[in-house]
C-alpha cells in the first residue's frame, strides 16, 4: 500500500486545520495515490484541493461530501475522517487522481493535463488492477479517455481491462447532487463491486 504517514494529522486529539496561508501555498503540490493489492474500488478525484495538499488528505476540503457518501452508502461501517484514510485499503478501497496537482477548482486544469492524467491513470489502473475504477466527475472522464458522450453510471469500456464506473464530484461546489443523491450513486456501485 502506498499512503502518506499519518504522524503529523493531529495535534492535541484534534485534526490538522491549515491556516489560509499554508491552504494557499499548496498550490501545484500532490498527496500520495491511496492504493495497493486487492482493490474493490479505486476511486479517481479529479484533482486535489488546496486544503486536501494542504493536509495531505484526500477529499480533506471541510464541505466535500466524499467521506459521507462513502459511509452512507455502506463502503464504511463509519463515518471515518480525512485523516483516517489509511484504513480504506482494509476495507478495499484505495484513492487516486486524474491529475495529480492541486488546484482551487477543478475548471483550473487544461484539457491537456486530463489527457496525460488519464494516460498515468490508465498505468496506475493497470499496475493495481482494482475490481472497479469510480471516476468521480463526469466531465472530467469525458476529457481525460476522450468519451465525450459518457454518462454517470457504468461505462460501455474499460480502462486497462478494468470496469469504469462514473459517479458524481463530491465537492461541495456540485449543487446537482444532494448528500442522498450522491449517497445512492456511491451505492449502485457498491452493490456491484461487493
Amino acid at each position: 500500500m502506498t499512503s502518506r504517514p499519518a504522524a503529523a494529522d493531529l495535534s492535541h486529539g484534534r485534526a490538522f486545520r491549515p491556516t489560509p496561508a499554508e491552504i494557499a501555498a499548496a498550490a501545484g503540490r500532490t498527496i500520495p495515490d491511496l492504493v495497493g493489492p486487492d482493490l474493490r474500488v479505486l476511486f479517481s478525484g479529479i484533482n486535489p484541493s488546496l486544503y486536501s495538499a494542504a493536509t495531505g488528505h484526500h477529499f480533506a476540503r471541510p464541505g466535500n461530501r466524499f467521506w459521507p457518501a462513502l459511509h452512507r452508502s455502506g463502503f464504511t461501517a463509519r463515518l471515518l475522517h480525512p485523516s483516517e484514510q489509511d484504513e480504506l485499503p482494509e476495507a478495499g478501497l484505495g484513492i487516486t487522481n486524474v491529475v495529480a496537482r492541486a488546484t482551487a477548482r477543478a475548471d483550473e486544469l487544461s484539457p491537456a493535463e486530463l489527457v496525460a492524467g488519464g494516460e498515468l491513470l490508465t498505468a496506475l489502473v493497470d499496475r493495481w488492477r482494482p475490481r472497479y475504477l469510480a471516476v468521480l466527475g463526469v466531465t472530467a472522464y469525458r476529457t481525460a479517455f476522450n468519451r465525450p458522450k459518457a454518462t454517470m453510471g457504468p461505462q460501455p469500456d474499460r480502462i486497462a481491462g478494468v470496469p469504469v464506473w462514473v459517479l458524481p464530484n463530491p465537492s461541495g461546489l456540485n449543487a446537482h447532487y444532494t448528500a442522498e443523491t450522491l449517497a445512492a450513486a456511491f451505492a449502485e456501485l457498491g452493490a456491484t463491486a461487493g
